[in-house]
């Protein structure tokens, strides 16, 4: 028996953006609106429509008393909820988000909005007590140049934005918290992005202390599915006034953003590693353009990017003078630094713990203050070599790396595969010599308990992060981002390897290695109160000079006069096409570039680049870039993104993964 329905007797189509995984289906649906679902089938809700025979999930855009179809149209099938999750403003970002990224609106929003959980959205909103400003002390931000003036305009509400530069040492947390309850205390809402839980965590103990904890909401991947969505819902709703979350909260529908605030975006984890790979940073600046709001990148050290929106205007210089940075940072000290040390130990260019580095850690020790070590890597030994030609020793199986796991392990590891290998020869030269090319944090920890009998020694890095050290003599072996805060400050650290680091083949090595100096570096005491840091690199190298002389914005400006020089972003937009020789060659040629774009390629994709979803695990995987100047980027990026459609209607060759801007060009 056929049932009649009755279509909704005011404004009766429904327009819907199905989440449809494929990029030609990016675009919008009419559908009529029984009458029957017309009270909750509002913009912004979530729906199930028919499509193509199947039911998927979509989102309505908008009711209309019209439509442009010619044929029949289907009917919506029905309203998931009546909760208008997609709000006008987080619509309007997402559409700019996919434009800027050459990605499709239904990736975008997948990131932007988590998944539903029912009983969560039943329960009633709690009732919130009224607000009530808390006075906030802006003390501290008169030691940076037009600090008092930045937090003063943002009281007014006027749309300021800033590129701030933290002194070492500094509370980072509690100034930014400061500059967001400024925001807050107007009756406008503050949005703060960090890269990892542990940086979230600080932030909200910060904004505790400066804003009603009702008023304020965490998020973060780490949380269950109903705890997140609870904690979003009441950002939806309009009880947080202060969100604080990792990359994917910069979509988070704060209601009246009056601040949005980036810490550290020099941090690989802002940028997300899904469809259409945006980045935290561009995110946030691209909703503080379109609401008018201000906006702060912070952090110890700063990016290319950072420096090319000072240099444009879009934003203000915060930093301190020269005099203030001199008193608040420790004494740096790079390997060849003391002549009289290399005289006494003709063996400290070469040594992993030069006797310099050692003498530091010694005085820091005998002062009562833990030692903080900073080490590239994990593990015990994650690299072997030959140890007469110095040729990298990779497994005999599937050609990965081999490493030594621990001091027990019979022979090396394959860290790709797994497997073991007991008789190691070297395939160039056959000598079964080998060497360590990288020594890890265990190792490290392992020699350091030698070198300095009955300390502690803390190790920290991987699944086992240690949070917090006590003020009192330890050695405290970390890696990159690992590092843990010391109550009072380190004594002193040292900073080894730093070749290993340097030398990385990869366009972002020296800005990426100055940052985890400089974050690390940050957590030792002034040099009034002893506070030293050990480098062990060549002084000669423009990175270490900066650390020396804890000059960031000056080695970020060099940066981006390099990356201007060689064409490289953020002097142009750059989109990589990877894919097998044949879809990437197609999309290229669907795409109608500008005449001023640069075809560059083909080359193998870069190592550690992930394959492109989809493909054969033994097809060959190749990389195109297309360069264009600043100002054209948008115009590649809807060139490649309609050519991206064509392919996927056609349906005759394998995917091609399009990044904007990636992080790691090879």
């Amino acid at each position: 028996m056929t049932v009649t329905r009755a279509q909704a007797e005011h404004e009766p189509v429904a327009r819907v953006l199905p989440m449809l995984s494929v990029p030609h289906l990016d675009r919008e649906f009419d559908y009529l609106v029984p009458a029957d679902l017309s009270d909750d089938a509002q913009p912004g809700v979530r729906a199930k429509v028919r499509f193509n025979g199947r039911l998927v999930d979509g989102f309505i855009l908008e009711r209309r008393s019209d439509t442009d179809h010619s044929g029949k149209l289907g009917w919506l099938d029905r309203v998931v909820s009546a909760e208008r999750v997609l709000t006008p403003e987080v619509q309007r970002l997402a559409e700019a988000v996919a434009a800027r990224y050459a990605g499709s609106r239904p990736d975008v929003l997948r990131l932007a909005i988590p998944p539903r959980h029912a009983t969560v959205e039943k329960q009633a909103p709690p009732e919130l007590p009224p607000f009530t400003p808390h006075e906030v002390d802006a003390g501290a931000w008169a030691h940076y140049g037009r600090g008092a003036q930045f937090l003063e305009a943002l009281g007014e509400g006027r749309a300021a934005r800033a590129v701030w530069q933290a002194l070492p040492g500094e509370d980072w947390a509690t100034r930014l918290c400061e500059a967001a309850a400024v925001v807050v205390n107007t009756g406008r809402s503050a949005l703060l992005i960090v890269p990892d839980q542990r940086d979230v965590d600080a932030v909200h103990a910060a904004a505790l202390t400066l804003v009603d904890e009702s008023r304020v909401v965490a998020l973060s991947a780490g949380l269950g599915p109903s705890q997140r969505y609870r904690r979003w819902l009441s950002v939806l709703r309009g009880a947080a006034r202060l969100v604080i979350g990792t990359r994917s909260a910069v979509f988070a529908p704060v209601a009246d953003l009056g601040l949005i605030v980036v810490w550290d975006d020099g941090d690989d984890s802002l940028a997300e590693p899904r469809a259409p790979y945006p980045h935290a940073r561009e995110v946030a600046m691209l909703r503080a353009h379109q609401l008018r709001c201000g906006a702060v990148i912070g952090g110890f050290s700063r990016t290319a990017e950072a420096q090319a929106l000072v240099r444009s205007k879009w934003a203000h210089d915060l930093v301190a003078g020269r005099s203030v940075v001199r008193a608040r940072a420790p004494r740096v000290v790079a390997l060849d630094d003391d002549a009289h040390t290399h005289e006494r130990d003709a063996a400290a260019r070469t040594a992993r713990l030069p006797s310099m580095a050692l003498g530091a850690a010694r005085a820091a020790l005998s002062a009562g203050r833990p030692v903080l070590v900073q080490v590239p890597r994990r593990g015990y030994v994650p690299a072997l070599a030959c140890g007469k030609c110095r040729t990298i020793a990779r497994c005999r199986h599937c050609t990965g790396p081999l490493s030594l796991p621990d001091r027990d392990t019979v022979g090396a590891v394959c860290r790709w595969c797994g497997r073991q290998d007991s008789v190691l020869r070297c395939g160039r030269c056959g000598s079964d010599a080998v060497r360590a090319v990288v020594v890890g944090a265990r190792r490290t920890a392992e020699e350091l308990g030698r070198a300095f009998p009955g300390v502690p020694v803390v190790t920290s890095g991987g699944d086992a992060v240690v949070t917090d050290v006590p003020a009192r003599p330890a050695v405290v072996v970390a890696t990159p981002g690992a590092e843990p805060r010391a109550d009072g400050g380190y004594g002193a650290a040292l900073l080894l390897d730093g070749w290993a680091l340097l030398g990385r083949q990869d366009l972002r090595a020296a800005e990426d290695t100055l940052r985890r100096w400089m974050s690390a570096s940050a957590m030792v005491v002034d040099r009034a109160s002893g506070g030293t840091v050990a480098v062990v690199a060549e002084s000669s190298i423009p990175t270490v000079q900066a650390l020396v002389r804890w000059d960031p914005v000056g080695h970020a400006d060099s940066e981006l006069d390099g990356r201007i020089e060689v064409g490289l972003p953020p002097a142009v937009h750059l989109a990589a096409v990877d894919g097998i020789p044949e879809a990437a060659d197609a999309l290229l040629h669907a795409a109608e570039l500008p005449p001023d774009a640069e075809v560059l390629g083909p080359v193998d994709l870069p190592f550690g680049a992930r394959r492109p979803p989809g493909l054969d695990p033994g097809a060959p995987v190749h990389r195109m870039l297309v360069r264009v100047p600043r100002d054209r980027g948008l115009v590649v990026a809807a060139a490649l993104r309609r050519a991206s459609g064509v392919l996927s209607a056609r349906h005759d060759h394998e995917p091609v993964r399009v990044q904007i801007d990636p992080l790691h060009i090879g």
